[in-house]
């Protein structure tokens, strides 16, 4: 991959993914229909952004939904959560879901591909804190 594969595009929300995640995401929109992402913030795998068929994973009360993901060539948003304690650290940064070489574990459907979806962040400045659709 190309470093300009890994750009983010800009985008006046929280979250947002590169050029290399939307393809992959086309990709597996394709063999498992409409997709999900939660980032649990626990340790090791669960600390990165899984991918899941949209309604697998049990959304609840102690659930934020950190932005939904527009992306050309799928005609639905994909929603991305994340547990409200994790989301209340990461509340002052934006996130890029960004995909890279190697396998993770768990359940994400991008685990036989033999990538792993991984989360890159960076604090939003004052402006853009204030331009969020949520401030």
């Amino acid at each position: 991959m190309s470093v300009q594969e890994h750009r983010p595009r800009p985008s006046g929300k929280r979250v947002d993914l590169t050029d290399a995640a939307a393809d992959l995401l086309r990709r597996l929109t394709g063999q498992h229909g409409p997709l999900m992402f939660h980032q649990s913030g626990g340790c090791c795998d669960g600390s990165s952004p899984m991918c899941y068929p949209l309604g697998e994973f049990r959304i609840g009360k102690a659930d934020a939904l950190v932005g939904d993901l527009t992306v050309d060539g799928i005609d639905q948003p994909v929603p991305v959560w994340m547990s409200a304690s994790q989301f209340e650290y990461w509340s002052h940064t934006h996130l890029t879901i960004d995909v890279v070489p190697g396998r993770g574990s768990g359940f994400s459907v991008e685990a036989p591909e033999g990538v792993r979806f991984l989360v890159r962040s960076r604090l939003f400045t004052d402006d853009e804190l204030s331009e969020l659709d949520d401030a």
